[in-house]
């Protein structure tokens, strides 16, 4: 379903039929000429269909691997190039301000090429950034490469995110969005102990390139295995201000953009919150992240089924549980197996969120779903930059333990939002 006040079609706005439900009935968009033109390489449902989703997902394994492997090489760095800790950290910051810019521009300038053409390049750019931190003499190269890779990440995530129903139809959409999302979970399980542990084993360098190494057999694979996936056609600015302009958007976007500050002021501490306040051990810590990225995964595969019944519902309880285990984290964090047990129930919780935010975007505008996935990938990575800074302010000022009782109520009221947009708005329905 629609929310009633976003129904009116515009002039290039997809035919429209009923699908009846349990006790409505909802409008769904027909197939896009894009989408039937995939369908001709590849057949929506077959396995080479799923094979090509399995292929973006391992693209968006690389990308977030990459993005999240200076957390644990930054010690190194610090020492290597000369810089301090905090000048360090902004290669985890820089990337996210990059790509909410390039998100939108990446929109508006591209509607004319190829998506498979496109995910290829913007692999070998991943591959470019990776092999020059690894050589790069001083930090100005590296934060230059690393606002490079922040461009790519924004324009990946504007032209992924709605490939998945192109590859495999309408009716796997929903499924497909999450198996790719499960790619986002493996690239956190393997980008912080990988970072950790070959750090210490070949150093940060040899790293980099062993992550360029990797981009560059992921590339490959999407060579031999994706098929052509003409554009929409459709990239003016008015896609994106209409995406912002729909009631169900804007309560998404709220959402959206509450969890992911609550999140991420907790999860850029938490390492030194176990280590510290829970006093765990560096190598237990590695591992918990694994199993922490591993719940991620699970999360995402179940997420599927979930958002069948309903994306805000789903997204709304999810919410409220991550809720519940970062003000457990805070109360009774200091207990080492609770700990633990409540990190690996935030993963598999985080994973249904996770891609609950870009399906309630992408089903509240399904006439234009790379504008509003440009919408969220914008309204998000400044999600992530407030929520890490709002972390540092906090740790600097208070406790670890505040840090996480303040995300927890944070995604609490995100919860309780997504709880209040249910009775307000309705999404499209895949089939």
């Amino acid at each position: 379903m629609i929310d009633n006040e976003e129904a009116t079609p515009t002039h290039h706005a997809p035919q429209v039929r009923l699908v009846t439900g349990s006790s409505c009935s909802a409008a769904v968009p027909t197939q896009p000429a894009a989408a039937r033109a995939v369908a001709t390489a590849a057949e929506p449902g077959s396995r080479r269909g799923w094979a090509s989703v399995g292929a973006v997902a391992l693209g968006a394994f690389v990308i977030v691997m990459t993005e999240t492997l200076p957390v644990g090489l930054l010690p190194q760095i610090t020492d290597g190039l000369h810089v301090s800790l905090g000048l360090a950290g902004l290669m985890v910051l820089v990337p996210g301000f990059s790509a909410a810019v390039s998100a939108p521009l990446f929109f508006r300038s591209s509607g004319r090429f190829n998506r498979r053409s496109v995910i290829l390049v913007l692999g070998l750019t991943v591959l470019v950034s990776n092999a020059v931190v690894a050589v790069a003499p001083n930090f100005v190269l590296v934060l230059i490469a690393r606002m490079l890779f922040g461009a790519t990440l924004g324009a990946f995530w504007t032209v992924v995110s709605p490939v998945g129903p192109k590859l495999v139809g309408t009716a796997g959409g929903t499924r497909a969005i999450t198996i790719i999302a499960a790619g986002i979970s493996g690239g956190t399980v393997v980008g912080l102990p990988a970072g950790q542990f070959l750090g210490d084993l070949v150093g940060w360098r040899l790293t980099f390139a062993i992550a360029a190494a990797a981009t560059l057999l992921v590339v490959v694979v999407q060579t031999v295995v994706l098929p052509g996936i003409p554009p929409d056609g459709r990239t003016h600015l008015r896609d994106l201000l209409g995406v912002v302009t729909r009631r169900a958007a804007r309560f998404g976007m709220a959402a959206g953009a509450m969890v992911f500050i609550g999140q991420f002021a907790a999860w850029t501490y938490i390492t030194p919150f176990l280590m510290d306040h829970t006093h765990l051990s560096s190598g237990v810590i590695s591992l918990l992240y694994v199993i922490y990225g591993c719940g991620g995964i699970v999360g995402s595969l179940i997420a599927g089924s979930l958002f069948k019944r309903g994306v805000i519902g789903s997204f709304a309880g999810a919410a409220a549980v991550v809720a519940a285990l970062l003000i457990g984290l805070a109360s009774v964090g200091a207990l080492p197996w609770l700990a633990g047990l409540l990190l690996v129930l935030w993963g598999l919780f985080w994973g249904i969120v996770n891609p609950g935010t870009l399906v309630w975007i992408l089903d509240a505008a399904p006439e234009t779903p790379e504008a509003a996935s440009a919408v969220n990938v914008t309204n998000l990575q400044i999600a992530v930059a407030a929520g890490s800074g709002l972390g540092a302010i906090l740790v600097s000022s208070t406790t670890l333990q505040t840090v996480f009782l303040t995300a927890g109520f944070i995604v609490l009221a995100s919860a309780v939002l997504a709880a209040v947009a249910a009775r307000f708005v309705t999404l499209a329905r895949r089939e």
